[in-house]
């Protein structure tokens, strides 16, 4: 097996969501592969991020739809057709199950489900006309399990329900474009992540981040970089025939 499999030289591959924490990791990862990456966030974090000189950063809310499909239309003008593309992007309350308005509910599916789909469609549609290229949707471990309360003790909040029902809806979506697309050469799978917690709150909550790793087989939490590889891995020439999967990076969390 040939090294180059894993090469994305050359390659355009757009990140949404990329100067999050775990993004920022993608971003760097995939630049050194040798892809030139287009770094999407709100506001001004792409160009804060300072990924390097093969990253470009750029401004979006994906929640607006409208400007979603201009913008793309405005890169692929610009940059050509991506060879690929990441969707970090997420919505969420944080707000505990009884304080859940409906008009919440509505709001966080609009930000999971129907931003990532308009997103994902308007691109895609493009990259199929080129009858090759890799999409990567981003689930979570509360996309196929609940979270367990126990490790939710105060002061922290249990994960919220609309989050996950929003990551299992991006897994049946990555299911569904991989079968749209598959005959015009185009994959689609997803990647849920285990437990990833920023390192602002593994310092400031010790005993939780203690609780996250007693519940994974690994015996520990998940740091950003090991989330980078099964990204670049799904882009590249060495999943060529993998699609319409989900991806667990969870430390075996989903396993028991």
């Amino acid at each position: 097996m040939s090294a180059d499999l894993f090469s994305l030289h050359a390659r355009d591959i757009w990140v949404f969501g990329g100067a999050g924490y775990l993004g920022q990791s993608v971003v760097r990862s995939l630049a050194s592969l040798g892809a030139r990456v287009l770094c999407v966030d709100q506001g001004t974090r792409a160009a804060e991020a300072n990924l390097g000189p093969s990253v470009t950063p750029a401004t979006l809310d994906v929640n607006d739809t409208a400007a979603a499909e201009t913008f793309v239309a405005d890169q692929i003008a610009a940059r050509g057709i991506p060879h690929g593309i990441v969707i970090m992007t997420y919505a969420s309350t944080a707000k505990r199950f009884d304080e859940l308005s409906v008009e919440d509910f509505d709001r966080v599916n609009h930000g999971n489900l129907t931003a990532t789909f308009a997103l994902t469609r308007a691109i895609g549609q493009r990259m199929a006309g080129q009858g090759s290229g890799s999409i990567v949707l981003f689930s979570s471990m509360y996309g196929t399990v609940s979270p367990d309360p126990d490790i939710y003790a105060e002061p922290m909040n249990p994960n919220p329900v609309e989050y996950g029902v929003g990551k299992a809806g991006i897994q049946q979506m990555a299911r569904y474009l991989a079968v749209h697309y598959g005959p015009r050469g185009l994959r689609c799978n997803s990647i849920s992540p285990g437990p990833f917690p920023n390192p602002g709150l593994q310092k400031d909550q010790p005993d939780f981040i203690g609780r996250l790793a007693k519940k994974v087989p690994l015996g520990r939490v998940g740091q950003a970089d090991e989330i980078a590889g099964s990204v670049a891995f799904l882009l590249s020439d060495a999943s060529t025939y993998i699609s319409g999967q989900n991806l667990a990076v969870d430390g075996g969390w989903t396993a028991w």
